[in-house]
């Protein structure tokens, strides 16, 4: 039986913890495309949108955190603590990463080194290339070859494209 587990991943990390991540990091992904869209058709600067950027990751963790730790104390009558408690942190960590590729260019932009409105386009832009990637490796793992991996990828890729377009169309 192959082993799923990845050297950076702590041990005795099962795969369905990974695949929780992974769905953390994808929804995070998604939902910090419409924010870095948003903000590209409005008029905030450098500040402003970096204070965004990072106050969406911020609720995103807190709401997830708070959702895992209402449900948990919902089924088990207790908090959630030691290594449950552990396993949150750990899966609703990709909530709070999201927040550094934008931040970086944002920060670039406030530097002069591009223009806020292409810091925030390229973020869009590398979250659908992230997102098209994940859909690759998902389908190179279930063993469909680079054709099956390309469709997958692309159909990720196009759910990130579908959430800036409708940004865009609704004018924020």
């Amino acid at each position: 039986m192959a082993d799923d587990r990845r050297a950076d991943v702590p041990p005795g990390t099962e795969a369905a913890v990974l695949a929780d991540r992974l769905k953390e990091r994808i929804y995070a992904t998604i939902t910090m495309i419409a924010v870095v869209v948003g903000l590209s058709l409005g008029d905030v600067g450098p500040l402003g949108a970096v204070a965004t950027v990072l106050t969406t990751a911020l609720g995103l963790w807190l709401a997830a955190f708070v959702a895992d730790q209402q449900a948990h104390r919902t089924v088990h009558r207790r908090l959630a603590t030691g290594p449950e408690l552990r396993r949150m942190l750990y899966v609703s960590s990709p909530l709070l990463s999201c927040a550094v590729g934008p931040a970086v260019l944002i920060a670039l932009a406030a530097l002069d080194v591009l223009s806020l409105h292409a810091a925030l386009l390229t973020a869009a832009g590398v979250g659908v290339l992230s997102l098209f990637l994940w859909g690759c490796l998902g389908g190179l793992r279930m063993g469909g070859g680079a054709l099956a991996a390309t469709v997958a990828g692309l159909a990720d890729a196009a759910i990130g494209v579908a959430v800036a377009l409708v940004k865009a169309a609704a004018g924020h």
